[in-house]
């Protein structure tokens, strides 16, 4: 059916059901993408990674979204929706089950090959979901169905965390320690006994993802479309290209920015916290910090969008905090500056629900194709946090080298590494301010 774009109470009956189901898909996703804050630091040990190294546990999650974000397109328009989204749960477990063998050979390419396929399954999956909460009722409501996603996906992310967090992380300290003194027949049997510890809930997650991806065959999800673009008026020009709207490129460049910093502050905070001196046993909880933060200012927006604030607003005011705590970061130390690296999900909650309004508005039958290449930014976080890595590894590389003692300069390295939010947030700002606003025409 078409969307309206108008609410009414037969309308938000209608969508009720639809809105759930997305919402359990966004806690899948959540789940399966935040648990790669606990992944970082546990590949780091067990294949004896650098920083910039480890880092790639997110890019091959991360860049499957630029390769496979067409693709998806076209197999959603062949297949439909819900066809679409029980492929992408399969395709999720499927990259599960490649953890079971990548441990057995404590092969640190296959286990970046399982994520690559589970990213894979999530790019089907967000290139579906995110819009079609977007038009399923009012654009100018949209960012708040979308923060209620958001709040679905990270508290599954937080859980996400929680349980990989003590399963994987359990005695790294301990482990590492052992590392440096034991030889290489003892170090080997170390590692692969602590990479056997992700077989069994990769296991069960392939199997749970199986289920739902039947489940989800039989969902009752309707067809959305966008609204049509408005006639234009005499001696105005007919958008014809994709290329014609400016806004939605400069959208595509702030959410490719956003996602790098949303993974930076969730999935380097664990390896931060160790970096500083805190033992694994606390530092796994540092991630639900950053995801709880998130959904405390997603709540905010589901009651303020659009009632008291704009979506632009917002977006305004998620920008300024984000330049703020980036400073914070930088110039606190210890406990302190790892609560402003959690902050930054105050932060970051309401960029995403806003930006995909407001670079969707206007594009009427250009939606589609828009919403992939918006999903193709995703893959923000698949180059911004290896630099983040890359900075710290030359960083500490050079402390060193000056005779620093190498405890500070992996402390110090890791906290200057952060400087690496300022411009990502600069854009954003932008974007919050003026670039939403080009080629649209004026009412």
């Amino acid at each position: 059916m078409a969307n309206t774009n108008k609410p009414s109470s037969s309308n938000q009956t209608n969508t009720l059901i639809p809105i759930i189901i997305i919402a359990g898909l966004f806690f899948i996703f959540g789940f399966v993408t935040w648990i790669n804050g606990a992944l970082i630091p546990f590949m780091k040990t067990i294949n004896e990674l650098t920083s910039a190294q480890s880092l790639l546990v997110a890019s091959a999650s991360y860049i499957s979204f630029v390769v496979m974000a067409l693709p998806a397109s076209y197999i959603l328009n062949k297949i439909g929706y819900k066809k679409g989204m029980s492929l992408g749960l399969f395709i999720i477990g499927l990259g599960a089950l490649i953890f079971i063998p990548a441990a057995e050979a404590r092969t640190y390419w296959m286990f970046l090959m399982g994520i690559f396929i589970q990213g894979t399954g999530m790019t089907l999956l967000q290139t579906a979901s995110n819009p079609y909460i977007t038009i399923l009722g009012p654009i100018d409501s949209a960012a708040k169905r979308i923060s209620i996603m958001g709040i679905c996906n990270k508290i599954a992310g937080a859980l996400g965390s929680l349980i990989f967090g003590a399963i994987l992380l359990s005695g790294i300290d301990e482990i590492q320690q052992k590392l440096s003194v034991v030889n290489a027949t003892e170090k080997a049997q170390l590692l692969d006994t602590m990479a056997d510890s992700v077989v069994a809930p990769y296991l069960i997650m392939a199997i749970v993802l199986f289920v739902l991806g039947v489940l989800i065959l039989k969902a009752p999800l309707p067809d959305v479309e966008a609204a049509p673009i408005e006639e234009s008026k005499e001696g105005e020009t007919t958008k014809t290209s994709i290329f014609q709207f400016p806004h939605l490129w400069l959208g595509v460049l702030t959410l490719f920015m956003y996602v790098g910093v949303e993974v930076i502050a969730g999935d380097t905070i664990i390896a931060y916290g160790i970096s500083l001196g805190f033992p694994a046993a606390d530092a796994k909880f540092f991630t639900t910090f950053t995801l709880m933060a998130m959904v405390g200012t997603y709540i905010l927006g589901v009651f303020l969008i659009p009632k008291f604030i704009t979506q632009a607003l917002a977006l305004r005011l998620s920008a300024i905090l984000g330049i703020i705590f980036c400073f914070c970061i930088v110039f606190t130390t210890g406990f302190v500056s790892i609560l402003f690296v959690a902050a930054l999900g105050i932060a970051n909650a309401l960029v995403w629900p806003a930006i995909w309004p407001l670079t969707l508005k206007g594009l009427g039958k250009f939606t589609k194709t828009a919403s992939a290449l918006l999903i193709m930014a995703i893959s923000g976080g698949a180059v911004i946090p290896p630099l983040y890595g890359k900075i710290v590894d030359l960083t500490k590389a050079d402390m060193v080298s000056f005779g620093i003692n190498d405890t500070f300069a992996t402390a110090q390295a890791a906290t200057e590494g952060y400087w690496i939010l300022l411009p990502c947030y600069i854009i954003i700002l932008y974007y919050a301010v003026w670039g939403h606003k080009l080629g649209l025409s004026k009412k």
